[in-house]
């Protein structure tokens, strides 16, 4: 109940700091459109009337022989003759508002690619073609997945790791530390290098590699809080008393220790994001053709040196880079404030 409580009054407290409470806002808003981006983004169109029968191409796949078409395979939904079918007589199609899938290549322009915003395609195409629209709204999400899930394998190793070092101290403690030292050490980008020229990077790839580095920080904090914590009084008489060490270490010291984790946890996750975009934009990150943010800063970077400038790229790019990394500092720095009572002062 006093849990609940407390909980209760961060987060009042929280609230009342409005730049953070309405960047949290935004942030959520702007995650949970990427989590429905299928909703209203994708080539299949939701309804579809063609010679008087109902087809749901959201829901269920048809090949290309139901419309006219001579192959078996799965219809495309952006082929011109497709569309022409779907015009033809009292044939009608219900499209989604952005009808692109992200990897879906725009091939009835006229101009050639990068194209400029237009009615069919918002913010314009990349240099294959595909809807710039389309693949920031996935790659933010991807982004975004791979930052919480980089930090909850962080958390879990280095709380895992920390804890049993901070509390058993003594010769493991200094052994294992030179170990991590000399781990931390190594570059992670050569390592990256290494993997990629042998396998092709996927996400699950990308999280294992980073993971094996992103989780000394966090077990270094949390050490430091064992270690403090290990011979003060309540610990020394939950001893006394027979109590396990496991039970010391979950029940007794590691709730006062995840405040602190709690607090790096916005800066870990802008953290994962970051990595994910300079990988993609150094060209070592997710594989063709997943959505990236880094991919799409990389065109940009290489439009500026042509003739014209593909700003239909930059600028949203950029902007929606910039706008979350401000988004998360804003709400980490409001964490900071309300877990940490020395802060409070200083409003």
């Amino acid at each position: 109940m006093q849990i609940n409580q407390n909980l209760l009054n961060n987060w009042e407290d929280f609230k009342s700091r409005k730049r953070a409470y309405w960047s949290l806002i935004i942030f959520l808003c702007l995650f949970f459109t990427s989590i429905i981006a299928e909703v209203f983004i994708g080539s299949r169109p939701i309804l579809v009337k063609y010679e008087s029968e109902f087809y749901f191409p959201i829901l269920f796949s048809y090949p290309e022989t139901t419309f006219g078409g001579i192959f078996e395979a799965e219809a495309d939904y952006t082929d011109s003759f497709i569309k022409e079918q779907f015009n033809k007589d009292d044939n009608w199609a219900i499209y989604r508002p952005i009808p692109w899938d992200y990897d879906s290549l725009n091939r009835d322009i006229e101009l050639q690619h990068p194209s400029p915003p237009s009615y069919i395609n918002w913010l314009g195409t990349d240099d294959r073609g595909r809807d710039v629209l389309t693949r920031l709204i996935f790659g933010f999400r991807i982004s975004v997945f791979f930052g919480l899930l980089l930090f909850i394998i962080e958390i879990i190793i280095g709380i895992s790791i920390g804890s049993i070092l901070g509390y058993l101290g003594g010769k493991a403690d200094l052994i294992v530390q030179r170990l991590i030292e000399i781990w931390s050490g190594m570059p992670a980008l050569y390592v990256l290098l290494i993997v990629a020229s042998i396998v092709e990077p996927s996400f699950f790839i990308m999280i294992s590699i980073l993971s094996l580095w992103s989780w000394i920080g966090t077990q270094q904090i949390v050490r430091a809080e064992f270690l403090r914590s290990r011979n003060r009084d309540y610990v020394n008489a939950a001893k006394a008393l027979g109590v396990s060490n496991f039970r010391i270490i979950i029940h007794h010291i590691l709730p006062n220790t995840l405040t602190l984790v709690i607090t790096s946890a916005p800066f870990a996750i802008a953290a994962g994001m970051t990595s994910l975009i300079m990988l993609d934009f150094l060209g070592l990150g997710l594989p063709h053709p997943t959505p990236s943010i880094g991919e799409l800063l990389n065109q940009g970077q290489n439009g500026l040196n042509s003739p014209g400038s593909v700003w239909w790229i930059n600028i949203p790019t950029i902007g929606i880079t910039v706008l979350v990394l401000v988004l998360i500092s804003f709400i980490g720095e409001a964490i900071l404030d309300v877990f940490d009572p020395k802060r409070k002062n200083y409003r």
